[in-house]
């Protein structure tokens, strides 16, 4: 069977990268997510802190306005992206994978034997995934829903252009409330197997 590619854009809150984690589980492929960070911060000679600081994060128009070299945050962020950007070509180029995040979906538009997924679920759900499932305080996982959708959305449209749930870019978006975190993965991993022709091991 051909190589192929999974890319997950995710909701804070929605469990993306467990339901990721479990897929690549599932059908026996390789999962990438925060290894990206530690790739780049080798590849750069950066800090590890400072990828991260630089990682799926944009600010608003606003500090741009007040600052408008970023405070040399915009060339740090740039030179991830692109250092991303490589990483993540060279991934998909290599072996079938799911890679999440990181305008992944942009990056790989063009791949062939490409599926683009979008997880999402409803605020409470989500609010109740960080206070439970992450052990956040409630004030805490209001204030990262809140952040970090709105970062990662204001990363997505400046790199690729468009939203990260943008109905336009996207092959498949689901609710992880509706069958949870195991249920979400399977169902995943079936679709693409139907998609590829996965055969089942036995």
């Amino acid at each position: 069977m051909e190589k192929y590619v999974i890319t997950i854009a995710r909701q804070f809150g929605s469990l993306g990268r467990p339901i990721a984690r479990q897929m690549s589980e599932i059908l026996g492929i390789e999962y990438y997510d925060r290894d990206i960070v530690d790739a780049v911060a080798e590849k750069t000679g950066m800090p590890r802190s400072t990828v991260i600081e630089a990682d799926e994060r944009m600010h608003s128009n606003f500090f741009q306005m007040m600052f408008p070299l970023g405070q040399n945050t915009t060339q740090v962020k740039n030179k991830v992206f692109a250092v991303q950007r490589e990483i993540i070509l060279n991934l998909a180029e290599k072996e079938s994978c799911i890679i999440v995040g990181r305008c992944s979906d942009y990056i790989l538009e063009s791949k062939k034997n490409h599926i683009r997924i979008y997880i999402y679920a409803p605020y409470e759900k989500r609010l109740d995934n960080c206070v439970n499932e992450l052990f956040m305080d409630p004030a805490e996982a209001k204030r990262m829903i809140r952040e970090v959708d709105k970062a990662r959305d204001l990363y997505h449209r400046h790199y690729a252009g468009y939203s990260p749930d943008d109905v336009n870019y996207k092959d498949l978006m689901i609710n992880s409330s509706l069958l949870g975190v195991e249920g979400t993965a399977q169902y995943l991993a079936e679709l693409v197997k139907k998609r590829f022709g996965q055969k089942e091991e036995g």
